[in-house]
């Protein structure tokens, strides 16, 4: 955007999802871009494109470069994962009470992706993540995807805004600029 719009300025602001509807609802960003939109408050959201969530190991972890992987086999791991209200979370411990039927499983709080990514890659414990944030990683072989039924987990990410509030100039001009790429911003994610 900066280059076909150098005159604008463009903030990021990261927040799990609801440190982000918070923001949103209390008028302090216009965009939010959020893989499920919110019930409250009352918005709008534009389609981006879909994304994959894998669970993801060292390459040289015991349940690597199988066919599949058994439940219980990934059950006795340790789940590192983003904290409480993180989409990403939420979209774990679905699968994994799914998975389970009720079994326990042990989670590590880890405060963002790239954190979750070196404690992976350091062997620390297997995460569930987008696989969008892991490309690179899986590409260069420093990460892998494990097999397991149901995954990856296909989600949509959304570009959202309030629906009784006019979006300034400029947030019109962004959502504009990015529906327009399609989803060719995203990094492609290696097949595993």
């Amino acid at each position: 955007m900066k280059r076909s719009h150098p005159e604008i300025e463009v903030g990021l602001r990261v927040g799990n999802r609801e440190e982000i509807i918070d923001m949103l609802s209390k008028g302090g960003i216009e965009l939010a871009i959020m893989g499920r939109p919110p019930v409250s408050p009352a918005n709008v959201c534009d389609e981006l494109r879909e994304h994959p969530y894998l669970v993801i190991a060292p390459p040289d972890h015991p349940l690597a470069g199988r066919k599949r992987t058994d439940p219980d086999e990934l059950l006795g791991e340790t789940f590192l994962c983003r904290e409480e209200g993180s989409g990403s979370r939420i979209l774990m411990i679905g699968y994994l009470d799914r998975i389970g039927e009720g079994r326990p499983y042990r989670i590590v709080e880890m405060g963002t992706n790239a954190t979750i990514k070196q404690a992976v890659m350091a062997g620390l414990g297997v995460a569930a993540i987008s696989g969008h944030t892991v490309a690179p990683e899986l590409e260069a072989g420093r990460l892998v995807a494990l097999p397991l039924a149901g995954m990856p987990i296909m989600r949509t990410w959304y570009l959202i805004r309030l629906a009784e509030t006019e979006m300034s100039p400029v947030a019109a001009e962004f959502r504009r600029f990015l529906l327009d790429l399609g989803g060719d911003y995203l990094p492609k994610v290696p097949a595993g």
